[in-house]
């Protein structure tokens, strides 16, 4: 198993990225609003308030999915889905996504139950 973590940059392709998760066969996903670093320094720290000029383009808040997942296939699947959804990662200010082992879980529904 597999911990998928996934910072999206653009809040306005969220619902495409959840249809995504649902074609490629993920059943459940915790999303939480987020920032990142350079637009907490930019905007809430004085000493870096010169920064602003290098956050132009970028969007302030961002969106992270996080998602168990039982099966390494999905995420080779979820992956090409979201190129279509949202275009290359590799592009600057795209997001991010990237897996964690899980070695233990509690609290998932088995998989003979899911949807």
């Amino acid at each position: 198993m597999k911990l998928l973590v996934f910072i999206l940059n653009n809040e306005e392709y969220l619902e495409e990225v959840l249809e995504a998760y649902v074609e490629a066969g993920v059943t459940g996903a915790t999303i939480l609003d987020s920032e990142g670093m350079g637009r907490f320094l930019a905007y809430e720290v004085p000493l870096f308030a010169d920064f602003k000029d290098f956050m132009k383009g970028n969007r302030p808040y961002n969106k992270t999915i996080l998602s168990v997942i039982r099966k390494e296939e999905i995420i080779e699947t979820l992956k090409t889905l979201l190129d279509d959804k949202v275009g290359d990662l590799s592009g600057p200010g795209t997001g991010i996504m990237f897996t964690l082992p899980v070695d233990w879980v509690s609290g998932l529904v088995p998989e003979d139950e899911e949807v």
